[in-house]
């Protein structure tokens, strides 16, 4: 690909030159940082490294923090955008496009999904009560895969140029005819490499459920997180390979003049739209049902009972997987698909209803009658049974498809999939981070800051996004640039954008407390903080952030709420007699050289840079081959140091309880 200097480095637009200003600040301040406290070893050996599967969740929560703020400033700029009738902020059109394409690919792929699967990593393992997952160096390389795969589509904003061919990347739009320039290759460079991480965290995930739970926890006794958990990981398992051959298909047209989805030569393309939502609805299963399994979590936990109607609850989760992959035709009800097609996808569609109402009605339930205590986790989920039911219902109304004509590409749709996503999957996000914030960081996040946080943003996204369903069925179609001002669409308009500003300010409120709680807030002494009110095995811990080996003896598991279980006999898991040796896997640097490889063969492609590619390529293969004849059996710690670490912490309690 041939490029003047000018075309290489994004030039012309002031808000790209500040982000180019930002990125080179950012970058010269981390350096220097990290150099003036000498940090760079620390950096490599308990961070980079590391195959521990709290800390790599911790880095996967933490890379999606700084992926929601792009994606954020994202939206923010489409609402200021769309403000105002002919408001000229964002200059081109093509402008525009790019940051709802990127916005939409950022906010699936680089938040939602690793923020679960960061989760997922510091609580799963804890729940079923194993020391860390199945294939801890596989672990790590997930991580750094997203971690690389997320960079790699970032820079297309000043290197190049950003995709504009929307989230869903539709052929022929995304062709090299219609779409020329090295973007779209960002896009599926970046997908295709974040994706293996993902596919290899979903195996990792089942293999770990299904082979390392404690004695006695059965797979009805298992936590709902970790239920959702594994079957999520089994949908990975399903819908990840289907987008990887999508991808691959897509850039050999691009790269090579193959004609997977090229019409004039043979091709099909709606071969593409079929491949993408077949893996696409799942997509929404993969970011929505740990969602789930977070809200059942901190229900029970701050409602003080078990969890009303478990057992319907797992198959109710089981019937949305599997209805989750017969429903993608409801995408593109309008493309002539016919009565037929479109009736049996139709009434599929209105089956999740079903299943999803149950787990409603179950959490209901659940509170009912119950000693309820209004935390800041428990506000989010009791904020999430009504937002997430309107997206639900109008979800359903969607789904009639002789209806998605009136609807279809309109505001209407925009609004649905925002009460859907942010209510359920965000808000989820929000409430697992502070409920888990302990286990991660030994300390609780600031209540009150907490409380200002959830109703600001509560407010603001309802006054962002429930106008939107008006404007959409008033004929606004989304994905527009600009509106004229005879249209009418300009009060509600200014009211969604008021509403977008109250939710980036309560994003700031988060941030500031995760300051003010760090420094401020109380340091918790036991494994059990919210007011003794755990239930599950991650509350059993010997102390606020686990030891690296999280049990120094694995508990024994005799009912459902184990750790609730054990506090209703007077068991304390933490009283051993007798300490054991614990085998430890050992760290490795190993994937992160093999995934700066992927980052530097994934660029050269972009370009068509055969040679940078080509260097990737044998990168890779060496660290393959180092890692398949290298010897690492991990290590021990024996059963004095345990009995040490665990004195220690004892002593540390008794200290800090006078």
């Amino acid at each position: 690909m041939n490029l003047d200097w000018d075309e290489f480095i994004v030039t012309g637009e002031p808000f790209i030159h500040a982000g180019q200003i930002s990125i080179l600040l950012t970058t010269l301040g981390i350096i220097f940082v990290l150099t003036y406290f000498k940090k760079w070893k620390w950096l490599w050996k308990e961070w980079v490294t590391s195959v521990d599967h709290r800390k790599i969740g911790i880095m996967y929560i933490i890379a999606s923090v700084l992926m929601l703020i792009r994606a954020g400033v994202d939206a923010m700029m489409m609402r200021t955008q769309l403000a105002v009738p002919e408001m000229p902020f964002l200059g081109e059109a093509q402008h525009y496009n790019e940051i709802f394409t990127t916005h939409g690919t950022i906010m699936i792929i680089f938040v939602a999904t690793p923020f679960l699967i960061g989760l997922m990593n510091v609580a799963t393992p804890l729940q079923i009560g194993a020391r860390d997952v199945a294939f801890p160096f596989l672990n790590n390389l997930s991580f750094w895969t997203f971690f690389w795969g997320a960079m790699l589509f970032n820079i297309s904003f000043v290197i190049g140029g950003a995709p504009d061919a929307g989230w869903s990347a539709y052929m022929p739009l995304a062709s090299n005819d219609l779409s020329p320039g090295p973007g779209q290759n960002f896009y599926l460079l970046g997908l295709q490499i974040t994706g293996i991480g993902t596919l290899a965290t979903g195996i990792n995930f089942v293999v770990t459920i299904l082979k390392m739970r404690a004695k006695g926890m059965t797979l009805m006794r298992m936590p709902m997180f970790t239920w959702t958990t594994l079957i999520t990981s089994l949908i990975i398992i399903g819908a990840f390979p289907i987008l990887t051959v999508a991808l691959a298909m897509q850039t050999f047209d691009r790269l090579w003049d193959t004609a997977f989805f090229t019409l004039q030569d043979g091709g099909m393309p709606m071969m593409w739209v079929n491949l993408f939502w077949l893996w696409g609805h799942p997509e929404v299963y993969i970011v929505i049902l740990p969602a789930f399994g977070i809200f059942s979590e901190i229900i029970t936990t701050f409602a003080r009972k078990r969890l009303f109607g478990y057992t319907s609850m797992v198959f109710a989760i089981a019937a949305i997987s599997g209805l989750s992959f017969l429903v993608w035709v409801h995408h593109f009800f309008t493309m002539g698909a016919g009565p037929m097609v479109n009736s049996f996808f139709s009434i599929s569609t209105m089956a999740i209803a079903i299943p999803t109402g149950v787990k409603i009605f179950n959490w209901l339930a659940t509170l009912h009658r119950g000693r309820i205590q209004f935390s800041v986790p428990m506000v989010w989920a009791l904020g999430f049974i009504p937002n997430f039911t309107i997206g639900g219902v109008t979800g359903v109304m969607l789904a009639m498809a002789a209806a998605d004509y009136q609807y279809h590409n309109t505001y209407f749709l925009v609004s649905h999939f925002h009460y859907v996503l942010i209510a359920g999957t965000i808000f989820a996000c929000f409430a697992g981070t502070i409920y888990w914030w302990p286990k991660m960081f030994g300390l609780k996040l600031n209540a009150r800051l907490g409380h200002w946080m959830f109703w600001l943003f509560m407010i603001g996204f309802n006054v962002c996004f429930f106008p939107q369903y008006f404007l959409g069925l008033d004929g606004m179609p989304r994905r527009i640039y600009t509106y004229f001002p005879e249209d009418g669409w300009f009060g509600l308009n200014f009211i969604s954008t008021v509403g977008a500003f109250m939710m980036g300010i309560a994003f700031v409120i988060f941030v500031y407390n995760i300051y003010y709680s760090y420094r401020y807030q109380p340091r918790e002494t036991t494994g059990d903080p919210w007011g003794g009110r755990g239930r599950t095995l991650e509350w059993a811990t010997s102390s606020a952030v686990p030891p690296h080996y999280n049990f120094a003896k694995i508990p024994e598991v005799k009912g459902q709420d184990a750790f609730w279980q054990m506090k209703q006999d007077g068991i304390d898991p933490n009283e051993i007699v007798e300490y054991q040796d614990i085998h430890m896997p050992n760290n490795t640097g190993n994937p992160f050289i093999m995934c700066v490889f992927m980052f530097i063969g994934g660029f050269g492609l972009v370009f068509h840079w055969w040679p940078i590619a080509i260097i990737g390529a044998i990168g890779i293969f060496i660290c393959m081959i180092q890692r398949s004849f290298s010897r690492d059996n991990g290590h021990i710690v024996s059963a004095e140091e345990v009995r040490k670490e665990e004195e220690g912490i004892r002593e540390g309690q008794a200290h800090e309880n006078g």
